[in-house]
C-alpha cells in the first residue's frame, strides 16, 4: 500500500498556559487639557444650537444624537472616553470609521490624514446644554476631564449626512431605515416612537418588516421621497437609503445546454448521510435527476416558483453535489445530501419588499435548525461600505457566531463594474466575518487568475481580507458545467460566483465526510484557508489564493512537510503557548512555517470599525534561548502575523487592526538554525462596542500550522516519532479513496 502522510491532530495537547507580559511607555498627548477645552467649547456650542432647532417630535423623550470624533491616537479600547461621557450624561450608542486629518499629533509630529473612530452619543438635550455651560469652568479634577484631550471633534449630524446613495426624484419609494436603539429604548421601544414621529409628518406605516442586530434596528419603510429630509431628521436615524434590490448571481453570459449522450449520475447515496447541509436559493423542480440527494423545501407562505430562479437553484445544488463536472470523467459521488430551501418567489426588481422577506425566510431556518454547512449565492445588490453594516450581514454574522456552521457566500458578479465609487466591490453579505467569502477564478488548472466578473475586495476592517479565496467559477472560454434543470439528465455551461461558492462548500463537506468528528467545523474552515494555493495576484482580487484542488491536498503531507491541527478553547485575558512541532537538533537550510488561526466572534454592527468582539493576538517566539535582556521572562518575539498580513492597508497596520481579524493567515521562511523550540503565544482580548469587556464564555479556536523543510526529506517521520504520545495522524473514518 502506498504510504500516506495524513495531517496530524491533537495539537491542543501541546498547549499550555503562560504568564503574560504587558508593558508600554507613558502616553504622550496631542493636546493639553487647556487646549482641548478651548477647542471643544465652540464645537459644543454649535451642537447645542443644532439640536435646539430640531422639532420636539424628532427628539423622542427629549433625547438627541451627536457625534464625537476621537483623535486617531486614542482609538484603542483602553482609551475609550467612558468616564467623560458618563460624567456629562451621554451614552455611546454606536460608532463608525472616519478618515480625518487631526489638528495636532503628539510629540510635535506633522498631522496626516488617517482613520479614526467617530462615536454616536445620545442623551437628553438638557445634558448637552449642561455640558456646554459647565465646560468653561472645568478643571482637571472633574471626573472624566482627563479624557477630554482624546476628542478631536464634536458635531450634530444633519439629515443629509444620513442619506446614502442616490434616491428617486419623486414618488413613493421603499426605504431601508437604520435606527440606533440605545439602552433606554431598545429595538422594541424605538419602533413606537418612530411610528409616532412618522404620523406627525404624514406617514402611516406599521413598520412590521424589520430586523434587530446589536444596537441597530433595520426597518423597511414605504414613503414619498419628498419627505426624506423630514424622515432623516428623527435623531435616532443613523442611515437611510433606497431599499436595494435582490441580486441573483446570474451568469454574465447566457448559459447554454451542453448536448451529452448517456449522462450517468451516481447510483449511490452520499458518502456521509449524517452531514447536514442547507442551500438557500431558487428552488428545485419535482422529480429532478439530482433529487436523490436534494430535498426541496418551501417555507410557509412563499409564492409560486419562477423558472429562471429554479434553474439557478439547480445549478447551485449541482455545484455543491458534484463541483465542476468534467464531461470526460464519471460524475463524482456527492459527499453529503442537501436541504434546498426555496427562498425566492419573485423575479428581481419586481417586488421592492423582497429583500427583507428573503432574509426573514433564511433567518427563520437558521434559528430553528442547525446545519453543518450552508451556502448563499444570493443577497442584496449592494457593494459593502466601510462605515456601515447591512442588515443581511449583521443578522447572518450573529447566527454564525457560535462557529458550528460553515457558510460560503458568493462575493457577487460586479467585478467589472466601475472601481470609482466602489461599484466593483464585494457585495453584501459576503462581508460576514463568520463566513467564507468566495470569488471566482477562470480555470481549475494552472495558470489561473480572477474571473473578470468576480467582485473584488478589500472587505471592511475587521474582515479586510475578502474574498477569503477564489475557486473556479467558469468563464466564456471555459464555462462551469452543472446539471441542467431539465427532467432528463443533461449538462449546462454557465459561469458565476454562484457556482464557485457551493463548490468550496463541497470541498469542506468532503473533509468532514472522510474525517468525521475528529475535525470540527471551525478546523475545516481554517484548513480551507490554510491550504489555499498562494499566488502573486493582489489580495483584493483573490484573497489568500485559490482553494485547494482536492481533499487530498488538504489532508495529506509530503515527506518534507508536516501539518498540525490544534482545536481548543481559550479563556478571556488568558495567555496560552502553542509549541510548533520541530525535529530535534538544527534543521538544515530554510524552513517555511505557515500558520492559520480562526475563531468565531460576536459582532457589534453599530460599531463597524470595532465590529468583532473577540481578538486573539499571537506572538511568535522563534528561539527559546534568544533574549535581548537576560532578565526577561520570555524569549524574544519576531514579526509573524501582523505586518505580514496580506491585504491589510497601512492604516490598519498602524492601528494594529489585524489583532481583531478573526482569521489570520501567514507564511514566513526562516533559516533552520534560527529556530529552536518555536512557539506561538496567544492572548485573548475582548471588547464590546469598542470598550473593554470580560465575557464569561471561553472562545473556541482552530490553529493550523505547517512546517516545510525541503532539505529534510523525512521531516514528517521525525515529527511522528518525537511527538508519538501527543500528536495523532488523522485517518479517514470512511474507508474509500480520498478523491474529489
Amino acid at each position: 500500500m502506498t504510504k500516506r502522510n495524513f495531517l496530524l491532530g491533537k495539537g491542543e495537547r501541546l498547549v499550555e498556559d503562560v504568564a503574560g507580559v504587558r508593558g508600554g511607555a507613558p502616553k504622550s498627548h496631542p493636546y493639553t487639557f487647556s487646549e482641548a477645552k478651548e477647542r471643544i467649547a465652540p464645537m459644543l456650542a454649535r451642537v447645542v444650537r443644532g439640536i435646539d432647532q430640531l422639532p420636539d417630535a424628532a427628539c423622542p423623550d427629549n433625547r438627541a444624537v451627536a457625534t464625537v470624533t476621537l483623535n486617531p491616537e486614542y482609538i484603542a479600547k483602553s482609551y475609550f472616553p467612558e468616564r467623560l461621557l458618563e460624567s456629562v450624561g451621554l451614552e455611546p450608542i454606536g460608532s463608525r470609521p472616519r478618515r480625518i486629518k487631526p489638528q495636532k499629533r503628539s510629540k510635535g509630529r506633522e498631522p496626516e490624514e488617517t482613520i479614526t473612530t467617530e462615536l454616536f452619543v445620545a442623551g437628553s438635550r438638557d445634558a448637552f446644554r449642561a455640558w456646554r455651560s459647565a465646560l468653561p469652568r472645568w478643571g482637571e479634577e472633574v471626573k472624566g476631564a482627563d479624557e477630554l484631550p482624546t476628542i478631536e471633534q464634536v458635531a450634530a449630524p444633519t439629515p443629509r449626512d444620513k442619506i446614502k446613495g442616490r434616491l428617486p426624484k419623486t414618488g413613493e419609494t421603499v426605504f431601508e431605515i437604520v435606527l440606533h436603539t440605545d439602552a433606554g429604548t431598545g429595538s422594541n421601544g424605538i419602533i413606537p416612537l418612530f411610528r409616532e414621529y412618522l404620523e406627525e409628518i404624514g406617514i402611516d406605516q406599521a413598520l412590521g418588516r424589520r430586523f434587530s442586530a446589536g444596537g441597530l434596528c433595520f426597518v423597511e419603510l414605504e414613503a414619498p421621497v419628498e419627505l426624506v429630509d423630514e424622515i432623516a431628521t428623527f435623531t435616532p436615524v443613523r442611515a437611510l437609503r433606497q431599499m436595494p434590490s435582490l441580486r441573483m448571481l446570474r451568469p454574465t453570459f447566457r448559459s447554454s445546454r451542453v448536448p451529452m449522450e448517456n449522462i450517468v449520475l451516481p447510483t449511490v447515496g452520499p458518502v456521509d448521510p449524517k452531514i447536514r447541509v442547507a442551500i438557500f436559493d431558487g428552488g428545485m423542480p419535482k422529480n429532478h435527476p439530482i433529487g436523490k440527494w436534494v430535498k426541496p423545501i418551501d417555507p410557509p407562505g412563499i409564492g409560486g416558483t419562477i423558472p429562471d430562479l429554479q434553474k439557478h437553484g439547480v445549478g447551485v445544488s449541482s455545484a455543491f453535489l458534484f463541483g465542476h463536472i468534467d464531461p470526460a470523467n464519471p460524475v463524482p459521488r456527492p459527499y453529503a445530501a442537501v436541504d434546498h430551501y426555496r427562498v425566492l418567489d419573485t423575479a428581481p426588481k419586481q417586488n421592492p419588499h423582497e429583500l427583507y422577506e428573503v432574509l426573514s425566510r433564511i433567518d427563520q431556518v437558521l434559528v430553528e435548525k442547525h446545519y453543518h454547512f450552508i451556502n448563499l449565492s444570493i443577497g442584496p445588490r449592494l457593494p459593502i461600505e466601510d462605515d456601515d453594516v447591512h442588515a443581511w450581514t449583521a443578522v447572518l454574522d450573529d447566527r454564525l457566531s457560535a462557529g458550528t456552521t460553515l457558510a460560503t457566500i458568493a462575493v457577487g458578479n460586479d467585478g467589472d463594474g466601475p472601481a470609482k465609487g466602489g461599484f466593483n466591490r464585494i457585495q453584501v453579505p459576503s462581508d460576514c466575518v463568520n463566513a467564507l467569502a468566495v470569488g471566482s477564478c477562470d480555470s481549475p488548472e494552472t495558470p489561473w487568475q480572477r474571473s473578470g466578473y468576480s467582485s473584488v475586495g478589500p472587505g471592511r476592517s475587521p474582515g479586510v481580507v475578502k474574498p477569503d479565496f477564489v475557486e473556479f467559477g467558469g468563464c466564456l472560454q471555459r464555462p462551469f458545467i452543472v446539471v441542467s434543470e431539465t427532467p432528463a439528465a443533461a449538462f449546462e455551461a454557465t459561469e458565476g460566483t454562484s457556482f464557485s461558492a457551493p463548490s468550496v462548500l463541497r470541498l469542506g463537506a468532503g473533509v468532514r465526510a472522510h474525517f468525521g468528528d475528529s475535525l470540527d467545523i471551525l478546523a475545516i474552515r481554517a484548513l480551507l484557508i490554510h491550504t489555499a494555493e498562494p499566488s502573486e495576484h493582489p489580495a483584493e482580487d483573490v484573497g489568500r489564493g485559490r482553494v485547494a484542488r482536492s481533499v487530498q491536498d488538504i489532508v495529506l503531507c509530503d515527506d518534507d512537510t508536516v501539518r498540525v491541527v490544534y482545536q481548543g478553547k481559550i479563556t478571556p485575558t488568558r495567555y496560552i503557548r502553542a509549541p510548533i512541532p520541530m525535529p530535534s537538533g538544527t534543521v538544515p537550510g530554510k524552513v517555511t512555517i505557515t500558520a492559520t488561526l480562526c475563531y468565531p466572534t460576536g459582532v457589534d454592527p453599530h460599531h463597524p470599525g470595532n465590529y468583532t468582539r473577540a481578538g486573539l493576538e499571537p506572538t511568535f517566539r522563534p528561539h527559546d534561548q534568544k533574549r535581548k535582556d537576560p532578565n526577561q521572562v520570555h524569549a524574544d518575539s519576531k514579526s509573524f502575523f501582523g505586518k505580514t498580513q496580506s491585504g491589510l492597508m497601512e492604516d490598519e497596520l498602524r492601528r494594529d487592526a489585524w489583532k481583531w481579524e478573526n482569521c489570520l493567515h501567514t507564511r514566513v521562511t526562516f533559516m533552520g538554525k534560527t529556530l529552536r523550540n518555536p512557539v506561538l503565544d496567544i492572548h485573548y482580548n475582548a471588547r464590546l462596542g469598542g470598550r473593554n469587556f470580560s465575557p464569561k464564555e471561553d472562545l473556541p479556536y482552530a490553529l493550523v500550522v505547517s512546517v516545510h523543510a525541503k532539505h529534510l526529506g523525512d521531516l514528517y517521520d521525525k515529527i511522528i516519532r518525537k511527538y508519538a504520545r501527543q500528536l495523532e495522524a488523522l485517518r479517514p473514518v470512511v474507508e474509500i479513496p480520498v478523491t474529489t
